[in-house]
């Protein structure tokens, strides 16, 4: 999709002075951000006369991909997340404005604040200037995690949000694994290991799912907001916790169990004082593997994106290609 397009620059200004109340909205510069391997992301710069908010602006536009991963939310649901985190006080993009009139640009988009900073993974794990106190950035990080854990059901801004406890995972990766024609004995074999070691009993609080190095803007060393929250359920806050520290979330930082900046403590630390609740090395391995199962089903996933030739993409191919490496880790935590 060509968002650059001038007929379809021309209905986004018409839709931005509707929805801000301006007398005129200019688009300076819509371009392709790199990153988002679901979604889209555009940057979009303007300059608004009259309304609530004149003069220049630096937005984000996020629109749907042109083929889809199964659990990704609609943009609208997604919309509607950030409006909670935001109000809550989360390290999160400001929403400003959603449209769901598919004849503006094609698909369904909203528009968000542009925060500060670098999300790369490869960079922020290996660019020491970028991080020059890790123990700080897993602090905030930390922090910031237990406050969005602390939103319970229910809440009636989220009635959409579905509840997905360990047995749900397993269930759901299950069936999707017998759609395959090829096998996967790996994540079988996590998927029985996580069944027969599933918790009894499971708190349950609002949850990103997405939660990680990557998904999470660095500015002056410090975390600006946190992105993607496209994945958001009410379960287990501790799937979470084994998503930032699973291996496959740590680029070069591979020996930092704390997405891959910082030492374990410097994490588990801050989150268990201000969460009120114990994080235990049984429970921390059970929620990695889950991770690593889960990051294996959506690179499946990816890679059929590609293979599908709905959307060929060598980023999706590669991504298929990393199966392996998944179910390495997998075994090697189980065994």
């Amino acid at each position: 999709m060509n968002l650059d397009a001038p007929e379809t620059r021309t209905r986004l200004e018409a839709f931005l002075r509707s929805a801000a109340g301006a007398d005129a909205v200019h688009v300076r510069k819509l371009s392709r951000l790199s990153g988002g391997a679901v979604q889209e992301n555009w940057a979009l710069d303007a300059d608004m006369t009259g309304g609530t908010q004149p003069g220049p602006h630096q937005w984000v536009l996020r629109t749907d991909a042109a083929a889809r991963v199964e659990a990704s939310l609609p943009r609208s649901a997604e919309f509607g997340i950030l409006q909670v985190a935001y109000a809550a006080g989360l390290r999160a993009p400001e929403p400003l404005w959603l449209c769901t009139d598919l004849a503006v640009t094609g698909r369904e988009f909203f528009v968000m604040q542009r925060l500060p900073g670098v999300a790369s993974g490869h960079r922020v794990t290996r660019d020491a200037s970028l991080v020059p106190a890790p123990a700080l950035l897993a602090q905030e990080l930390a922090e910031n995690l237990a406050r969005l854990h602390a939103i319970r059901p229910p809440q009636p801004r989220l009635s959409f949000l579905k509840t997905i406890l360990a047995r749900d995972n397993i269930a759901h990766y299950r069936s999707y694994l017998d759609t395959l024609n090829d096998a996967h004995p790996a994540l079988e074999w996590g998927l029985r290991w996580c069944e027969l070691n599933a918790p009894q009993r499971e708190e349950t609080t609002f949850i990103h799912r997405d939660y990680r190095t990557g998904n999470y803007l660095v500015h002056e060393g410090r975390l600006a907001g946190v992105l993607d929250w496209e994945f958001a359920a009410f379960g287990n806050p501790l799937e979470d916790v084994g998503w930032i520290f699973a291996k496959c979330w740590r680029f070069a930082g591979k020996a930092k169990p704390a997405g891959g900046i910082a030492d374990a403590a410097d994490f588990l630390g801050p989150y268990q004082r201000a969460a009120g609740r114990t994080v235990t090395p049984e429970a921390l391995v059970y929620w990695q593997v889950m991770a690593h199962i889960r990051w294996a089903i959506i690179a499946l996933q990816q890679a059929q994106r590609h293979l599908s030739g709905v959307e060929q993409s060598l980023e999706l191919a590669l991504t298929g290609r990393i199966v392996a490496e998944l179910e390495y880790e997998i075994v090697a935590l189980t065994r």
